[in-house]
């Protein structure tokens, strides 16, 4: 039977990597270490893999132990049958894939009465066994001879039927006949799609699909996602299948031995299973596939643009005003410290502030101008959404002013989500008695500061950066989004002092209960002085703060070593770096020249070696630097706010939202992101947007054309390139 062992050198294999890396990756998975942890602090285990690597070990391994258990399951159901004989034992123990076992499982799988079984009942299958033999020179003759009234067959004919069900049967749950086909619908499968009846209207969005029909093999994961949604909806009538009958004629060859009279009667039965039986079974299996397959291509373009949403470049901490903005409701406003610390909310009217002849006569801009003084305010953050670009346009007439005389920068913040958030148990627990858009204001300011340390707070799925999220797998999406807040959270380095509880649940190590009880110990006893005191947290034990305390940051705490990455378990040999020099650990942090004359072979030991030593080496000389880039940003065309002042031909500075399989969305400050068709991103032929653009990243676009009625902005990046 399949064992770990044979697990490692099959994951190897197909890795491309060493028997002896995968066994320590599984090694150290297995004993409690996260993904991040194994690929920052234990390289020389695993010979410097990478998060990548470690991830795809870890998942491979996952699928090849489930398979191990459905083996295993299939191997006792066959046992307490008493249907395990030594030959089929051993096919079971050497199939590779679930496929190919269910496929050698299929004849002896508990099943409901079928034609079959009652065929054998009434003594039908030694005729089907001469039939199926072509041992007969007269089918017809020999079938006389089971003709009984007691067991229900009344003819010749109903017994050709029954022997006929039967190798019906035979031939569907052949394992050889299962690979040929599934081989033949997967390369000659068309997916077609016609609209269903009656639903012309209800189905208009789908009106590129009233009448469709491509290769299955080569038709695009976005397009098989969009079919198979009309079809659940309702709306689409979606049929899978090949375009011609050449299967049957190869499956004729390979079932009849001779051509004589049994030919025929295995030819009915072939054109009866493969009609009832083996065409439906290989339809389910193909869309099975192919919607797999469409589910990880989607679900991968999703976490890439989490990824790159969640590492999109901070403000920073500074002074903040954030602005929900609305029209008959009126524009929220949060005041927010450089920390993040809700100071004051408030309340302005667009509406009056346009009836006032200068804007900074107005209530509103007076309020505006006063807290921004009061407060100092270092930046203004402004949601994209309905009435944004009014609030904006009107604030920036205030010409408003820091401290020092230089302008403040007014920056519209994407608010997907935001919504979301404000109604969320963690909103509710964080501003129990605030009003929805209050938090909704305070977000928006908070995600400008930092987008990695806001979104965490809101479901991955709500943030609108996916493509047909609601129609993949939710488990693998939910698994592959979890991994990409947790690589993006511990790359980043957290907090310890300031971070939310929704942010220390994805530090290494952590989670929910852990990030909790952090917090409370924080509330109760003060800031943290030092990574060893994360020891005294209820609860967290030596496995958690080895897996966490690296990811950990304290600033002007004891040790300056607790603001880099370099994990408390090599503190020593830092230690050791700096009495060799003669110098202080501090002092190792702020001078070049002594870091220099470091010579890091002195410091090899059995536990630590070079990949380490490097490691430390470079965060010495950049202690808890943010690996994320510079902000810029991104000031959109003045007086176009709405669709309807956009003209074809414009060339205008956007921000890209979200890149799909097709194409790019681009957000140009009129309240409707416009899509930038894969074919429109660059001069040359692109196969996947994602090698072109990113999330968050600023472009110039051209207008292609506009259709107001349906809200669809058609943009192209030719010739103009990313900004």
């Amino acid at each position: 039977m399949s064992n770990a062992t044979d697990n490692i050198s099959i994951v190897a294999n197909e890795l491309s990597l060493s028997a002896k890396q995968v066994q320590a990756t599984a090694d150290l998975l297995n004993e409690g270490g996260t993904v991040p942890f194994i690929a920052r602090y234990r390289k020389e285990a695993t010979n410097s893999l990478d998060e990548v690597q470690v991830l795809a070990i870890r998942d491979r391994l996952i699928q090849l132990d489930d398979l191990d258990k459905r083996r295993e399951a299939i191997l006792k159901s066959l046992e307490e049958r008493s249907l395990l004989s030594d030959e089929l034992k051993t096919k079971v123990i050497v199939a590779k894939t679930m496929v190919e076992l269910e496929d050698i499982y299929l004849p002896y799988r508990p099943k409901r009465r079928t034609k079959a079984m009652a065929a054998k009942e009434k003594g039908l299958e030694p005729l089907a066994q001469e039939i199926f033999d072509c041992a007969l020179d007269n089918p017809r003759k020999t079938a006389e001879n089971f003709i009984s009234e007691e067991k229900g067959v009344a003819s010749a004919d109903d017994a050709l039927s029954g022997a006929r069900d039967i190798i019906a049967e035979w031939i569907n749950e052949n394992q050889q006949v299962r690979t040929q086909a599934r081989h033949f619908w997967t390369k000659k499968s068309n997916i077609k799609s016609t609209v269903v009846s009656g639903k012309d209207t209800d189905a208009v969005k789908f009106k590129d699909y009233y009448d469709w029909s491509e290769p299955i093999e080569s038709a695009p994961s976005h397009r098989v996602l969009a079919l198979l949604r009309g079809e659940k909806e309702g709306l689409l009538k979606v049929e899978v299948g090949p375009q011609s009958d050449d299967l049957i004629k190869q499956l004729e060859n390979f079932l009849i031995k001779r051509r004589n009279p049994c030919a025929e009667q295995i030819k009915l039965a072939l054109a009866d299973c493969y009609k009832r039986l083996l065409a439906p079974s290989m339809e389910t299996e193909i869309r099975q596939l192919y919607k797999a397959k469409a589910d990880i291509e989607a679900i991968k373009v999703f976490s890439d643009n989490i990824r790159q949403l969640l590492m999109a470049p901070p403000l920073g901490q500074v002074p903040m005003l954030a602005v929900d903005p609305g029209f008959r409701t009126g524009c929220k406003l949060a005041v927010l410290d450089q920390q993040g610390k809700l100071l004051h909310h408030d309340v302005i009217y667009l509406h009056e502030a346009e009836a006032a002849k200068e804007a900074s006569s107005s209530s509103a801009g007076k309020k505006l101008i006063e807290l921004c003084q009061k407060h100092n305010i270092g930046a203004i953050a402004i949601g994209n959404g309905t009435a944004g670009r009014e609030s904006e346009s009107f604030i920036k007439k205030l010409l408003l002013k820091k401290s020092d005389g230089s302008k403040i920068p007014i920056v519209m913040v994407n608010e997907s989500g935001a919504s979301i958030y404000s109604a969320s148990e963690v909103a509710r627990e964080e501003f129990p008695n605030l009003d929805l858009t209050v938090r909704g204001a305070v977000s928006i300011g908070r995600r400008l500061m930092d987008p990695l340390a806001e979104l965490v707070k809101i479901e991955p799925k709500s943030i609108g950066v996916g493509q047909y999220q609601h129609d993949v797998d939710q488990t693998a999406l939910q698994k592959s989004l979890d991994d990409a807040v947790t690589s993006c959270v511990n790359s980043v380095g957290v907090e310890l002092n300031t971070a939310s509880k929704q942010l220390l649940t994805y530090v290494s190590g952590l989670g929910p209960q852990l990030a909790g009880n952090i917090v409370k110990h924080r509330e109760e006893n003060g800031a943290f002085k030092s990574r060893t005191e994360l020891k005294k947290v209820a609860r967290l034990g030596a496995k958690a703060y080895e897996q966490a305390a690296g990811f950990l940051r304290i600033h002007d705490g004891k040790n300056p070593l607790d603001t880099s990455a370099v994990h408390p378990e090599s503190y020593s040999v830092v230690d050791a770096m700096a009495a060799d020099l003669g110098c202080k650990v501090a002092e190792l942090l702020q001078k070049e020249e002594l870091r220099r004359k470091i010579d890091i072979n002195k410091y090899i030991t059995d536990k630590i070696g070079l990949p380490t030593l490097k490691d430390i080496v470079n965060e010495l000389a950049k202690p808890g630097r943010d690996p994320r880039d510079r902000f810029e940003q991104v000031e959109f065309a003045d007086g176009i706010n709405t669709i309807n002042d956009l003209k074809t031909g414009m060339i205008m500075d956007g921000v890209v939202t979200n890149v799909t399989a097709f194409g790019a969305f681009v957000d140009i400050g009129v309240h409707q992101d416009g899509l930038v068709h894969i074919s429109e991103l660059a001069d040359k032929f692109v196969k996947v947007p994602a090698d072109v653009v990113k999330v968050q990243q600023k472009v110039k676009v051209k207008v292609m054309s506009v259709d107001a009625d349906r809200k669809r902005i058609s943009l192209s990046m030719k010739n103009l390139g990313a900004k």
